[in-house]
């Protein structure tokens, strides 16, 4: 070992970066366990960025020609110069990595930029749409981009703040379900298992940076080609964690194989962290329910007995509008004066007047006034009965103060919502005690009736390969979430995106403004890739790139899920079905935004020149939620729903007062090369905002050390 240490330094001396990569291998190599899991780190990948402009100082791959069903030259070449050559963008190019000094030039036009993952990168977001039904709830977040650059760019904005991530990576089958390299990875690459582990461990190491580490849960999802690998995995990365499997039964007509049992199940591996506990749901995902539920008793709105007489409170004696041909609710009226009579209020068209008046005809009053029923039906803590056949009128009920306390402390817990909103509740103890088991075997969890059948439903004639059943990962999530329903759940592997779905029906049934960051990269199906190639298109074409995962499945599934509507605007058919049931073409009353990262230079950020690709991530990291500083304010100051901008410092007064008069405010980046200042400004503020300093904390935390 110590001749090694000797031959390393001497080659350090005579060339710098040749001594480093030795050394970094070295230390690799003298770093393996003599027990546990071993296998070959393989050089880091590379990821082609077709949407990249090409610069100076870039590394790139030579295209194949159009039309060409070679993969074209996969070595990586330097850009030194770029020029006009027959008013042709031409790049002059040096092979990297070689003996000898090689040469070429190529048009820019055939070039695309590569990132190798042992590279600084200082990443941006572009924006490429939203949509928002979800008022002032906090945004869901679609990320188009290769995942481990995505989550480092989640280091800035979400380290130490993720509850639970989800994911579920490929399986590695051989049957080109993943790509390492740009090249898709074989049954028979000998170093089929090595990559795959080199590809997820790179990607965790990064993702237990994102989770907290007082109180989260990662779930990996598994078949049988790599479980047991993985097992090992999880128990090297996260030490200090619990780690169990569950056994899900997900395609009950059985996966055949050929002289072997068929395949009905697959794996989820939970690795517990910290205090990170599952809570106990009224089914144990194995047995079929056999339950008695203890109902919750919801009290009438109309009071009455003694001193329930209008008069003693006519501010409590009002009409309730109700649409007299759907029974649904309209509006709240005012109360009258005391002598007019009901029948002399105006009604508004198409309503029916609902009053406090007894079988008997006597006045009474409501049990809340105006303002309070209305808030209480937004809480869905009140709520409407069956409509009378003869009268169209329906009862209201609403949810009494004990009743109220006890679901805040627990002992009365949310279920679901019924269609207009309207709390479904149960007393916990009336749920079980007993914890899920470690087999599921439920129906909702059927990947081709609720996974690609639904899927079929929100987006017609898209296909998409094993998307999972959105309720098998509701139910996942919600053992984890039930108690925290404003969560952060991070799916780096997020595919059709069916997690965020999940998400989006958890918080409709208990009003949780849990958030989802979703990530995908645009990779073309496989088999696309030939049709496309035979007409003469590359990655990077727009007609190429609309074919892409995040383009044409998630951002779509996602946008659908929320409106109700296919991509056509045509409302979708059919019913959510178990826990929450409800028609599809509701929709969720969410918000998301979808974005793509961007590739930066740091002298174009510390120059103030790139402001709009951070103004996303700076966003993200206060939370995503309401406005956002797109631009950099011509006031030299701006604050926002969460977060402010200082640019110029002689305006410090005006921001710190600002920043002070706004109660929700999480964050204040002040942007200055000098610390003092800097600390000058921070100590104005309040001490429950976060002072960060532009842009020395941005790239300071993507300085990436080589060889990560």
């Amino acid at each position: 070992m110590s001749r090694l240490t000797d031959l390393i330094a001497q080659t350090k001396a005579k060339d710098l970066q040749l001594g480093a990569e030795l050394e970094r291998e070295f230390k690799a190599l003298s770093s393996r366990r003599a027990f546990g899991l071993n296998f070959e780190r393989h050089r880091p990948e590379v990821v082609e960025l077709p949407n990249r402009k090409v610069r100076k100082g870039d590394k790139v791959r030579i295209l194949p020609e159009r039309g060409s069903k070679k993969k074209g030259d996969q070595r990586l070449w330097l850009v030194k110069a770029i020029t006009k050559v027959d008013g042709v963008r031409t790049a002059q190019l040096a092979l990297i990595e070689t003996a000898e000094d090689e040469t070429a030039q190529a048009a820019v036009a055939d070039l695309v930029v590569v990132a190798e993952f042992r590279d600084q990168i200082y990443p941006g977001l572009v924006s490429t749409g939203k949509v928002e039904r979800g008022g002032d709830k906090p945004f869901h977040t679609v990320i188009n981009a290769e995942n481990y650059h995505a989550l480092k760019a989640l280091t800035y904005t979400h380290r130490g703040k993720v509850d639970v991530i989800y994911i579920d990576p490929p399986y590695n089958t051989g049957a080109k379900d993943w790509k390492y390299n740009n090249d898709y990875v074989e049954s028979e690459d000998l170093y089929r298992h090595s990559k795959w582990l080199a590809f997820l461990e790179r990607r965790l190491i990064i993702a237990k940076k994102l989770l907290r580490q007082d109180n989260a849960c990662l779930i990996v999802t598994i078949d049988e080609k790599e479980y047991l690998r993985l097992g090992i995995l999880l128990e090297q990365i996260y030490p200090d964690a619990t780690i169990q499997m569950v056994s899900s039964v997900i395609n009950p007509k059985g996966s055949s194989r050929s002289g072997r049992f068929s395949r009905v199940d697959e794996y989820l591996f939970f690795v517990y962290i910290g205090q990170a506990r599952i809570i106990p749901w009224h089914a144990d995902m194995l047995r079929e329910e056999t339950r008695k539920s203890r109902s919750v008793r919801w009290a009438g709105l109309i009071r009455n007995g003694e001193g329930s007489r209008r008069e003693r409170i006519p501010s409590m004696f009002y009409p309730i509008y109700i649409d007299e041909n759907t029974g649904a609710y309209h509006s709240t009226g005012t109360p009258p004066k005391v002598k007019v009579r009901p029948e002399e209020v105006e009604v508004p068209e198409g309503t029916i007047a609902l009053w406090p008046i007894d079988g008997n005809g006597q006045e009474l009053m409501w049990r809340l006034s105006p303002d309070s029923f209305e808030n209480y039906l937004v809480q869905g803590h009140a709520k409407f009965g069956r409509r009378d056949p003869n009268t169209g009128k329906r009862s209201i009920s609403y949810l009494q103060k004990g009743i109220r306390e006890k679901l805040n402390n627990g002992e009365v817990v949310v279920v679901g919502k019924n269609s207009e909103g309207a709390l479904e509740l149960e007393f916990a103890d009336s749920m079980g005690t007993k914890s899920p088991s470690t087999i599921w075997n439920m129906v909702s969890h059927s990947a081709s009736e609720y996974g690609a059948g639904m899927l079929k439903v929100i987006l017609p004639n898209r296909r998409f390969p094993y998307p999972k059943s959105v309720y098998a990962v509701e139910d996942t999530l919600r053992f984890l979430t039930k108690r925290q329903p404003n969560s952060i759940v991070l799916d780096f592997f997020s595919g059709s995106g069916t997690t965020a779905h999940a998400v989006m029906r958890l918080n409709r049934q208990d009003g949780g403004q849990r958030q989802c960051i979703s990530i995908t990269n645009n990779e073309v199906a496989a088999d696309e890739h030939k049709n496309l190639r035979n007409q003469r298109l590359r990655p990077g074409d727009p007609e190429w790139e609309q074919w892409g995962i995040c383009d044409y499945i998630t951002k779509p599934r996602i946008e659908a899920a929320i409106t109700g509507n296919t991509p056509d605007g045509t409302p979708i058919k059919g019913d959510y079905k178990f826990t929450d049931e409800f028609p599809m073409a509701e929709g969720f009353e969410e918000n998301a935004e979808f974005f793509t990262l961007t590739y930066e230079t740091p002298v174009a950020l510390s120059h103030n020149h790139a402001f709009e690709r951070i103004a996303a991530l700076l966003w993200m990291r206060a939370g995503s939620q309401g406005q956002r500083i797109d631009t950099l304010p011509p006031e030299g100051w701006a604050v926002v729903d969460t977060y402010g901008l200082l640019v110029d410092l002689d305006k410090a007064a005006w921001f710190a007062r600002a920043i002070a008069s706004q109660s929700e405010l999480r964050v204040a980046y002040i942007v200055t090369n000098d610390d003092r200042r800097f600390q000058a400004v921070a100590r104005r503020l309040p001490d429950t905002v976060e002072p960060v300093r532009l842009y020395e904390s941005y790239l300071a935390n993507f300085r990436f050390a080589m060889g990560n």
